[in-house]
């Protein structure tokens, strides 16, 4: 797994995915429009209708935290809100093409469009964000540096079914988000061997009273710390080629750390 998310081919998947807004064959009238733009969806479903309140110098008191970030969108967009927007990634493939973009610089990527032909695109920064407000490092999910602090608003992408050990990041949330400060997570449940010995799972399972979903788990794990607010379907797509996509319908929950 490591190695797939340091190779060219998933920075480009993951480049497309975040800044590609839909170029290829997938137009706003396509029925797949839906599925554009992910990273921008869940940053706007953490915020809600948030406004950030400006301090004396103008600047935002709200800090935000994207974990599992790859090349960064949700951080950017979680940027025009909050004075601080910290993406972390175990990628340092992913973290070095968000910092590229951060610092005003474009990146060119290739997809496959058909057989041996590639369409090649540009990703930049998207525009109106403020690159002093985002900051991107290399981290570990499950073992989060110390000193991170709080934050108002916490985003996890995809990421608990990728985990060694979904629980050892989930009994740190409470730690991380402040007391009335928000939650958002998606997963596609995709729990498999390859990345959480099945012990591990925290859904997907058939336990002694029935199935066990993601979300029974999630809420027996963060019940006591957080109230689930909302929960709906996001669709995203990943490219294969130009007339092939993969499409992920995750399950995105967000919830507000109790007082």
């Amino acid at each position: 797994m490591t190695t797939y998310y340091e190779s060219d081919s998933a920075l480009a998947q993951y480049l497309w995915l975040h800044y590609g807004e839909g170029r290829g064959l997938v137009s706003p009238s396509s029925p797949f429009a839906c599925a554009l733009d992910f990273p921008v969806r869940c940053a706007h479903m953490l915020l809600g209708t948030s406004a950030a309140p400006a301090g004396a110098d103008g600047r935002s008191p709200l800090r935000a935290l994207d974990v599992g970030c790859a090349v960064g969108r949700s951080t950017f967009e979680l940027a025009r809100v909050c004075g601080e927007a910290i993406g972390i990634d175990y990628s340092a493939s992913f973290i070095r093409a968000a910092e590229t973009l951060r610092n005003g610089e474009a990146i060119d990527y290739s997809t496959p469009f058909e057989g041996e032909l590639v369409t090649t695109y540009t990703a930049r920064r998207p525009p109106g964000i403020d690159p002093a407000r985002a900051h991107f490092e290399v981290g570990d999910a499950e073992r989060l540096r110390e000193d991170l602090g709080t934050f108002d608003y916490v985003l996890a992408a995809n990421l608990i079914c990728r985990l060694r050990e979904p629980r050892r990041f989930l009994a740190r949330l409470p730690a991380l988000v402040k007391p009335g400060g928000r939650l958002l997570l998606t997963t596609p449940a995709t729990w498999r061997h390859i990345y959480t010995p099945r012990e591990n799972w925290i859904g997907g399972y058939q336990g002694a009273s029935g199935p066990v979903h993601t979300l029974d788990g999630l809420k027996t794990l963060l019940g006591p710390n957080f109230e689930l607010e909302s929960r709906e379907d996001l669709a995203l797509l990943i490219p294969e080629h130009a007339r092939k996509y993969e499409l992920i319908l995750t399950e995105a929950t967000r919830w507000r750390r109790r007082a």
